[in-house]
């Protein structure tokens, strides 16, 4: 289940943003589920919306994905604790991960910027599907799931 919340114009920098936040319980160490974010160009392995993912310069990466293309720079990176990432071209203008443990799971919050409101339904819904993909992904590999033979779009397929 994918906790939601929504935080309308957030000031930030003495600027209007909206911002969202989505949360989710991963059943898999910190460390892994750190180490899945923190490889960027290995995304499309998991992530359902990143179509591509090629390295400008560290830190630096161009996306192509099911919500537009756009550049990420990564701005913060604390083991295995969170990853922030400032976007350029994209429909959000920042997000990121804060990865908590809580009894025996992790619960991983992605949160994400933004200036215009009326783009925060198709950000949600990005969100929430990255966070299921995130999950499904790290518990395929805790079971000892082969990271060749995941499938990223089980997400869209019925029990």
């Amino acid at each position: 289940m994918v906790n939601c919340y929504f935080i309308s114009q957030l000031i930030i920098k003495g600027e209007k943003m909206a911002r969202v936040e989505r949360n989710i319980e991963i059943t898999a160490p910190q460390e892994r589920i750190f180490e899945i974010l923190d490889d960027t160009t290995a995304s499309t392995k998991w992530n359902l919306a990143a179509n591509e993912i090629t390295e400008i310069s560290e830190g630096k990466f161009s996306v192509k994905s099911t919500i537009g293309d756009f550049t990420t720079i990564r701005t913060e990176t604390v083991k295995p604790e969170k990853l922030s990432l400032k976007i350029e071209g994209g429909i959000f203008n920042s997000m990121g991960y804060i990865l908590s443990p809580i009894g025996d799971m992790i619960d991983v919050k992605l949160w994400g910027e933004f200036d215009d409101e009326k783009n925060e339904k198709i950000i949600v819904r990005a969100g929430e599907i990255l966070l299921k993909c995130l999950k499904n992904y790290c518990e395929f590999l805790e079971e000892g799931g082969n990271p060749d033979d995941f499938d990223k779009k089980q997400i869209t397929v019925a029990p």
